[in-house]
């Protein structure tokens, strides 16, 4: 009997001393990257900072890398996938792509790809949307825009249709380049995305 208790109790400890947070990938560009910032200044840092304050266990894994394309992507993403298995992934890619001028179903056929692999593990995803400059022509702009709603849609996904809404159009808030936000602009960016993103995590 009493071997039993014991056996019990040690099989308890292993589970509780087995336990780990959980996982947030954040999957992106330059823009998820911090670029021409310190680290601790993007987006994704601050993002960090608000977990730990609201005592959520959750480790946020930054994979995104500057110039990535969703092909890159998407021939990134099933080793880390298989490397970090998260909970949740924030998919901020496709900017690259718009601004080289790539064909659209392309862009589109990547990123369904990519949230397919990641629901196939179960993996929750938040899509982020933006915008590209309107000297791109209107037809291609507001397509390249609405191809995140439609996948949103169809995939079922959590969706933030424009990430730098409040910023893009503010000189105070960019970098030189126009493209990217500045320190003071990281911010705002976060206020775009934390409501949607901290319901996931706190569900």
């Amino acid at each position: 009997m009493i071997s039993k208790v014991i056996v019990t109790c040690l099989l308890a400890l292993s589970v509780v001393t087995g336990a780990h947070a959980s996982t947030l990938l954040v999957f992106g560009d330059s823009l998820s990257a911090a670029y021409n910032l310190r680290q601790q200044n993007g987006w994704v840092s601050l993002l960090t900072q608000q977990i730990n304050e609201r005592e959520l266990d959750v480790d946020v894994v930054n994979a995104s890398v500057s110039g990535e394309t969703t092909q890159g992507g998407l021939s990134r993403l099933p080793a880390l996938l298989e490397r970090h298995q998260p909970d949740w992934m924030v998919l901020e890619l496709g900017a690259n792509d718009g601004l080289r001028g790539y064909p659209l179903e392309q862009v589109k056929n990547n990123l369904a790809q990519m949230i397919d692999m990641a629901q196939a593990q179960d993996t929750k995803v938040l899509l982020l949307g933006n915008h590209l400059p309107p000297n791109y022509g209107r037809q291609y702009t507001e397509q390249f825009f609405n191809l995140y709603k439609d996948l949103a849609e169809s995939k079922d996904l959590a969706y933030v249709p424009f990430m730098l809404e409040n910023v893009a159009l503010d000189k105070s808030l960019m970098l030189a380049d126009g493209l990217h936000p500045n320190a003071d602009g990281q911010p705002v960016v976060l206020e775009n995305i934390a409501p949607t993103l901290l319901l996931m995590l706190e569900q």
